[in-house]
């Protein structure tokens, strides 16, 4: 009778502590503001590789947000996410945020709260972002550390009382849970059927896409079209009908398109890669004048084309070269822009190269670098503000590195290909693709390690390989690269 009794007092309690701290969704996203501020994806379009991994760690929290709020939902996992998040200056009163050297910094955390105000106050407290709006809101929200360790319970009872009735300690639960490790058999054992649910559901809508794609690259006498963004395939079929239906409205407009790319995009214009980008937030109209401008844009292209030669003049042979899956997607003036400023400081300085003494070299312009680097494929990473004599000592000084890189890179991307398609036909695969972000060493490392498993969950799947463990809308499966 006394434990029976105690057993009510410690429902009634916790309920009453869960209702005083309840938090509702709208009030959620409101008190997450300074945190979407901070990571939203759109910040960082001169960062790529940092934006692939905020869109995808966003994707993974809302669908934990969701998740707390569906009534008896009660089969909560330890979610760990990464986010690149934008810094402030300690002392800047701005509105807009102002960026410190380095502009963000990466943080790391695990949810494993189960009630939406713990969640939030979890979030601003691992980016270090200010909890005090959050004491505005209609709730009672208890200290975030208190909450953190009672795990929203009002008494802590003696471990004997868990031993003595047989009920499960949420606190030695909670620890269970986290020492668990997501392994890739146990994350593909939880979600392949969800994988094959949505796969199958998407399977005419990715014919569907194939046949649009097909027909307006014939009827345009188009190289490729792509997508910048991880758009789903309904996305993508929709954009492909927007652009069939300016060609059916002015096909006079598209003449100047041939052997040329599309790339559906944030917005509109020409890429500095030369790729027609048609912004998927534009009407029509907007689309049109690209289409008209196509010409000027050419223009301004091969006056692009010799300033890069110039580049190369000055600096003994090294080839200019922009890569789109390494550097942010600038337009074509912009990148031109870029590159006239970087070629008047290189004219007036007046470095010594030897002519040719470069050639085979390459280099890539950043403006969002202040020290110039290697890359692993053996380009040069040069700053625009780079000083140029310091320029001249690291290219001298990193030149053979430079062209022992080159070689390997061919080697490695022969590699990596040979290993995509083995790994595909062992699997039975219908696709296996990367993210930009993840490297030709990082895939190479992990189609290995997939090669000495048995995995016959991914027959006849779509495997992303990425840095963290999700299903997509249209059923592919993404996995991390350094998967356990």
């Amino acid at each position: 009778f006394y434990y029976f009794i105690r057993l009510c007092l410690d429902k009634i309690l916790l309920q009453c502590v869960l209702q005083s701290r309840t938090l509702s969704g709208a009030d959620a996203i409101n008190a997450l503001r300074p945190f979407y501020f901070a990571v939203h994806p759109d910040f960082f379009g001169q960062h790529p590789r940092e934006r692939e991994v905020n869109e995808n760690s966003l994707k993974r929290l809302n669908g934990y947000l969701e998740n707390l709020q569906k009534p008896g939902f009660r089969s909560f996992k330890p979610t760990q996410l990464t986010f690149y998040v934008r810094e402030r200056e300690p002392n800047s009163s701005n509105v807009q945020e102002s960026f410190s050297a380095s502009g963000f910094r990466a943080v790391s955390f695990t949810l494993h709260t189960r009630d939406l105000l713990s969640t939030v106050l979890d979030i601003l407290n691992s980016c270090s972002l200010s909890t005090e709006h959050v004491q505005s809101l209609n709730v009672n929200s208890q200290p975030h550390k208190e909450a953190k360790s009672t795990v929203n319970r009002p008494i802590k009872w003696d471990k004997t009382y868990y031993s003595f009735t047989g009920f499960k300690d949420p606190e030695e639960e909670l620890e269970q849970a986290q020492r668990v490790e997501t392994t890739l058999l146990s994350w593909l054992d939880d979600n392949e059927a969800s994988a094959v649910k949505k796969l199958k559901k998407s399977l005419p809508l990715r014919k569907e896409l194939e046949r649009l794609k097909i027909e307006l690259s014939h009827e345009l006498q188009l190289s490729d079209i792509r997508w910048q963004r991880s758009w789903g395939i309904a996305h993508r079929c929709s954009q492909l009908h927007s652009l069939g239906r300016l060609v059916q409205q002015r096909p006079e407009i598209l003449e100047n398109v041939k052997g040329r790319t599309v790339v559906f995009t944030d917005r509109s214009g020409m890429s500095a890669a030369g790729h027609i980008m048609l912004g998927t937030t534009d009407v029509h109209h907007h689309w049109t004048k690209i289409f008209e401008r196509l010409p000027n844009y050419y223009k301004l292209q091969k006056r692009l084309l010799l300033l890069e030669d110039r580049i190369s003049q000055l600096l003994g042979g090294i080839q200019v070269i922009y890569i789109e899956e390494l550097q942010p997607l600038l337009t074509l003036e912009e990148y031109f822009e870029t590159l006239n400023s970087f070629y008047n400081k290189l004219r007036d300085s007046r470095l010594p190269f030897h002519p040719r003494s470069l050639r085979g070299l390459q280099m890539i312009l950043e403006s969002d670098r202040y020290t110039p680097s290697l890359h692993e494929f053996g380009h040069f990473m040069i700053p625009t503000v780079c000083d140029p004599a310091a320029l001249q000592w690291f290219i001298f000084s990193k030149a053979q590195e430079a062209r022992e890189n080159l070689k390997r890179k061919e080697e490695m991307m022969i590699t990596e290909k040979e290993l995509i398609d083995t790994s595909t036909e062992r699997f039975s695969l219908d696709r296996l693709y990367k993210e930009p972000s993840v490297s030709s060493a990082q895939m190479i490392d992990c189609c290995k390690r997939l090669l000495e498993e048995s995995l016959p969950y991914l027959q006849g799947m779509h495997l992303c390989i990425s840095h963290f463990y999700s299903v997509l809308q249209d059923g592919d499966l993404c996995i991390p690269w350094n998967w356990k």
